[in-house]
């Protein structure tokens, strides 16, 4: 089974407190929305977030910014962000960019071409014959999705070391002139992040060194990916995504969310455990996506979850808000840095776009 053999997370420098951010937006939307904003300002007090972190300074979006602008800061800032999680990734496990046999890189806020990992490899130095492969469109669900795809290409081929990347510039996607409660509520959550992960063959684990996913000698466990899967809902197109307009990439949410985490989410997430032999009590860890406080509610009342249960997740959710397709990259960071023991077994999941559930087990080993 491959071995994920790095981790490192990357934010960027301008750092927001939701005191700071509230009063901003409830600035510029109170002439069209008048006495609503104040109602629709109470999503920000529950948001269960402190502090998030975003590419431009927040004078930058006192004014209209086209696609054209808005996308320039995108690839730029993504691909800053990008090659610092890389970088420092590749750091911990002990290996060189010239070492990396393929690179897949998640993102959906923003357009590349070329695309994100080409402009990775003239940043880092990989080599000419690295493969490359770009996921677009995942959104949230990208995190997970992007590691389960990574984790097959280092089990197809032993002898590979897998970079995968996850990054978003969420914040970029904000349109001023979009009043609904959708842009109200995306304005209240997502922020900027990235993540980096090594996955290396089984041959290729041979050749690490002892070093751990954060860089430890012999003091982390090593971490297997056991097993993967994805599940989409049918006839849930509209649940969440993007519409494209003039002004760039317009969020699109639904309030039902929370419901099908309970009704659908919840069973999938069974049955794939039911799959390989395992119940909720063979799970020590979860790295779950942290979507917003109503998302993990419903986790919890549907797997019948203590809050401990997504302690992790609600850190990360107060520090860095919703980053999309990085977050649960972040959560499985946070459990590894608090402490993960040989045998126990962590279940990675995010959901996105489509409706989809990605999932990811893994395993600490000695």
């Amino acid at each position: 089974m491959p071995i994920l053999a790095g981790l490192r997370t990357a934010a960027p420098a301008h750092v927001l407190s939701q005191g700071e951010i509230k009063p901003f937006v409830t600035a510029l939307f109170r002439e069209s929305l008048g006495k609503d904003v104040d109602r629709l300002g109470q999503v920000f007090d529950a948001a269960g977030i402190r502090t998030r972190h975003v590419a431009m300074p927040l004078e930058w979006f006192e004014h209209d910014r086209g696609f054209a602008e808005k996308n320039a800061c995108y690839v730029e800032g993504a691909l800053d962000l990008a090659a610092r999680a890389a970088q420092g990734c590749l750091e911990r496990a002990g290996i060189h960019a010239t070492d990396v046999d393929h690179v897949v890189v998640a993102s959906t806020t923003g357009l590349a071409t070329p695309s994100l990992e080409a402009r990775l490899a003239n940043r880092l130095g990989f080599r000419a014959d690295c493969k490359r492969t770009p996921l677009w469109g995942l959104g949230c669900a990208g995190g997970a999705a992007g590691l389960a795809r990574a984790s097959e290409f280092a089990l197809a081929d032993p002898e590979a070391f897998v970079l995968f990347v996850a990054v978003e510039l969420c914040s970029l996607t904000f349109q001023r002139n979009d009043f609904s409660r959708e842009n109200f509520v995306a304005t209240a959550l997502f922020a900027d992040g990235a993540a980096a992960v090594l996955l290396a063959g089984s041959a290729a684990a041979s050749r690490l060194n002892g070093h751990g996913p954060l860089g430890l000698h012999a003091v982390a466990p090593r971490l297997q990916v056991v097993r993967a899967a994805s599940r989409i809902r049918p006839d849930s197109l509209g649940v969440m995504g993007w519409d494209v307009n003039d002004d760039g990439l317009k969020v699109v949410f639904s309030r039902d969310i929370p419901r099908l985490v309970r009704e659908w989410v919840g069973p999938e997430m069974e049955s794939f455990l039911r799959a390989q032999g395992l119940g909720w009590s063979d799970i020590s860890h979860l790295a779950f996506h942290p979507g917003g406080p109503k998302v993990l509610a419903s986790y919890e009342e549907e797997l019948g979850l203590p809050a401990s249960a997504l302690a992790a997740a609600r850190e990360v959710l107060a520090d860095f808000g919703n980053m999309s397709s990085p977050t649960c990259l972040f959560v499985l960071e946070r459990l590894l840095e608090q402490g993960v023991s040989p045998g126990e077994r962590i279940l990675v999941a995010a959901l996105g776009p489509g409706f989809a559930a990605e999932m990811v087990l893994l395993s600490a080993v000695s």
